[in-house]
């Protein structure tokens, strides 16, 4: 299984088998890295521009073939156990979702690419890959805490959409 720079596990043996498609890929195939930064890697850039800035994977590479691909997370979902995310706005709260990476990077030496590749993952299920006993592929549901958690962020939510008058606020009523 894959590991962190410190040692604990990642939860997967092969993290492009859990990447999604490139973050720099353009609705119409193109790559956005090329087009929008092109000085960060001149050889590149100009590789892309002769096929028409077509994303490399449009041929036969494969995502790990790019020197810029990047897949991160959306974070709606724990990709693991499915709880969703119910983010507070204007608090101090610790979200239920957090962004846990599958790659750390290539050997450094230019044939390895480091490449971004992250997942969400709830607070629970993050414990429990780093923790080394669970995998993200597992089968598993949410934690009976993380769907309390959640719950009662979605109570609070519909506590405030609800309507009251400044006389109700202020007891007078």
């Amino acid at each position: 299984m894959e590991r962190t720079p410190t040692g604990t596990p990642v939860g997967v043996d092969d993290p492009y088998d859990h990447a999604a498609r490139c973050d720099h890929l353009t609705s119409d195939g193109r790559c956005r890295f090329a087009l929008e930064r092109a000085g960060d890697d001149p050889e590149f850039a100009a590789a892309r521009r002769e096929d028409g800035y077509d994303c490399v994977v449009a041929g036969d590479a494969e995502w790990c073939d790019c020197p810029h691909y990047r897949s991160t997370t959306d974070g709606r979902e724990c990709r693991r156990c499915g709880l969703e995310e119910v983010r507070m706005a204007h608090g101090a709260t610790r979200p239920l979702l957090e962004e846990h990476h599958l790659s750390y990077g290539g050997s450094g030496d230019g044939d390895d690419p480091a490449h971004e590749l992250t997942v969400a993952l709830c607070r629970w299920c993050h414990a429990k890959v780093h923790a080394g006993w669970a995998r993200i592929d597992d089968d598993a549901g949410p934690d009976a805490e993380a769907i309390a958690a959640r719950e009662e962020r979605r109570s609070k939510e519909r506590r405030e959409f609800g309507f009251s008058t400044a006389a109700e606020r202020d007891g007078r009523e």
